[in-house]
This record gives C-alpha cells, structure tokens and sequence, in this order.
C-alpha cells in the first residue's frame, strides 16, 4: 500500500529559531518514514517581504543547510526549492481564473494587511491560491499546520473542489495533519515571533545565545525564595532543553534554593549540548556545496517530475491540449 503524501513549506526569510523547530521541523524529521515527505523551501511565497536578491539566496541557503542539519534525509524526503518547479506558478493561474475576487477578500492575511492600512500586492492577495496550487500540485493527502494555518488548507480544499466540479475529479482534498499545540515562548514572555524581536535561533553563536539567555524576563525572587515554575519564563525552556533534569528543577523552584541566573546558566549549557550534534553536521554540510546543490537538484527533479504528471492532466482538463 502506497504511503500517504505529507506536504509542508517554509519561506525563506529569515534564520529559523527555537519555535520554528519545536513548532514544525523537528516533526518533519520525525515523520519521516510514516510518510512521503515533500518539504519545499517557498522562496515565490517570500518575495512578498523580501525585495533583495542577496537575502533571498543567503536566506534559502541557510535553511537547506538547517533541514539537513536536523535530520531531514534526501533519501526520505523529497526537499527541494519553491521556485525549481515553475509548474507551480502555472497552475496558480488557472486557479486564479476560477475564481470571484470576494473569495480571496475574506483569507486572514489579506484582511489583516487592511485592517493594517498595508500596501497590499497581487501576491499577498493571491497568496492563498499560490499556497494552494502548492498543496495540490503534489496530491498532498496531508498538509501540517496549526490551528491558525487551517483557513489556508481549507481554501485549498475548496480549490480542489471547484476544479472538479468544473472539469473533471483529478484532485485530492488535503486533510490538515495538526502539529504540536506547544506555544514557544519567546524571550518577553509572548509568543516567540521574528516580528516582536524576542526569538532565540537554534544556530546562534554562544556569545548570541548567551545574551538572549539572560536578558529573558523573569520576577524580581531571589535564590532562597519559592518560585512557580509553571510561571517562569525561563522553565518553559527547560521543559524543551532539560528534560533529563527537569523534575529536580522544579523541586529546586518550588521550594526554594534557586535562582534565576543559574537557572539561566543551566539552560544555557543544555541549549548547548542538545544542538550541538545539529552544529558539528552543519559545519560540515556547509563545507560541501556540490552536495548541498545536488539535494535541491535531484528534489527538483522528483518533484518536478510529479508537478509534470499532473499538469498533463490538467491541461487536458481545460482544453489547452
């Protein structure tokens, strides 16, 4: 029996923190072998906030070098870049022309970037139909996402069905695959975001990492007092990174005997110690460009080769051929 096809992207804008991995990636390396994994890095998608060439490469760069440096296996996954499989855009356009403008007028990005008095683009208002087109390009059976992400599964399901309806039943409708509900924390208190400046990258240099660490709010108890730990900013850290030592730092928090600057030291050190396996094979993946490119390559091939079955299918559909 064929496995099932899980597909997921990330948008290259950024360098990945801690809540990128425990949110989404580290379950994409855990999957493999459940599924057929087809993880692309959405490099089209990007272009709505980045409009310089060298961030977009340097960014795309670094996250194939973070997939593979986590565990992400080529062997297991098909990884591969947004923009290598231009059927993708194709396909967008023929979604496009099914559908009326007040479909796209109630997506949550497009609604907010008005709510914002944002300049918005053809590309974030057509955003979702380009997710779509990524979703069902492949046959995806499940896509992961959040509960704030389900609208855009939903809107591609509803994709599908138009097209079907339209023309003739070639597409799957996505289930969604809910992920972790873990909200990472970041080093305010909210929700880790690359907007509100508070995330810890799970690559930073210790010198970095150090600072992030300690400027992490905390109240103002000293050693000797009892602190609850279901409160503390810096235990929701350790509840990723200090597992093995957790319920003796929780004794030590509620009865008092600890403080906030070892706490900190400790988390540092385990920060440390459970990335640094990640680090050493970065290191040297990023020795290796040939091999590097060789990845995106042969999963653009993959890929594309699977975007071409279906859109000569497509293409028949609509009468184009």
């Amino acid at each position: 029996m064929a496995k099932k096809i899980l597909l997921s992207g990330v948008k290259p804008t950024n360098r990945i923190h801690i809540g990128n991995y425990f949110g989404a990636m580290k379950q994409f390396v855990d999957l493999q072998g459940e599924f057929d994994n087809y993880i692309f890095i959405a490099d089209y998608h990007a272009l709505n906030q980045l409009k310089n060439p060298d961030e977009l490469r340097d960014y795309t760069w670094n996250l194939i070098l973070d997939y593979l440096a986590i565990g992400l296996d080529p062997k297991r996954t098909v990884l591969f870049k947004q923009s290598d499989v231009p059927q993708v855009c194709e396909l967008q356009w023929i979604f496009n022309c099914l559908l009326p403008l007040p479909y796209l007028e109630r997506a949550h990005a497009y609604k907010d970037a008005v709510a914002k008095r944002q300049e918005i683009n053809m590309g974030l208002f057509c955003y979702p139909v380009l997710m779509a087109a990524d979703i069902l390009l492949y046959d995806a059976d499940l896509v992961p996402v959040g509960q704030d992400q389900k609208q855009h599964l939903e809107m591609a399901a509803e994709l599908a069905n138009k097209f079907n309806h339209a023309y003739q039943p070639l597409f799957k409708e996505p289930k969604p695959y809910i992920m972790s509900e873990l909200t990472i924390k970041g080093t305010d208190g909210e929700k880790m975001s690359k907007s509100r400046g508070n995330t810890i990258g799970l690559f930073e240099d210790e010198a970095t990492l150090r600072k992030k660490i300690m400027s992490i709010k905390t109240d103002s108890k000293g050693v000797a007092d009892k602190k609850h730990s279901e409160e503390d900013n810096v235990f929701t850290f350790h509840k990723l990174f200090s597992l093995p030592m957790l319920d003796e730092l929780r004794d030590r928090y509620e009865q008092g005997g600890i403080g906030y600057q070892e706490s900190k030291e400790i988390l540092l050190n385990n920060i440390l110690e459970y990335t640094a396996a990640f680090r050493t094979k970065r290191a040297e993946l990023a020795k290796d460009k040939d091999y590097i490119f060789g990845v995106l390559e042969a999963g653009a091939k993959s890929a594309g080769a699977k975007a071409d079955a279906k859109l000569v299918q497509v293409r028949q559909a609509i009468g184009v051929r």
